[in-house]
């Protein structure tokens, strides 16, 4: 079975979608209350879900990304972190990161045009 990921800017968000999809709340990934086992070992919060459960997440709104999506993810949300907290090295570090992802972006995209 072919799975990916889906997450959101909020866990409420991500609640609300895996109820309007189907998908059982128990399977959520690393929460740090509401996962269990290995899935409580998960680097960041999201769902595993079939395919057919993306078709239904796509009509109701989610967004398609390409492989860096959870990265660009959860830089973000270290920026976002680290800027309450006055962390300065940790939103330096992942704003580099995103600088980084958006330069693999760019070179794939241009080898995609020029192909």
């Amino acid at each position: 079975m072919v799975m990916c990921h889906l997450w959101a800017d909020t866990d409420e968000e991500l609640l609300e979608m895996v109820d309007l999809i189907g998908v059982q709340r128990k399977w959520i990934q690393g929460h740090k209350s509401l996962s269990f086992g290995k899935h409580r070992n998960a680097s960041w919060v999201h769902f595993d879900i079939s395919l057919g459960k993306k078709a239904l997440a796509l009509q109701r709104g989610a967004i398609l990304t390409d492989r860096f999506g959870p990265i660009v993810h959860t830089a973000k949300l270290r920026i976002a972190f680290g800027e309450a907290n006055e962390l300065h090295d940790m939103v330096d570090r992942a704003k580099k990161q995103l600088e980084n992802i958006e330069r693999i972006r760019s070179r794939a995209a241009a080898l995609k045009g020029g192909a």
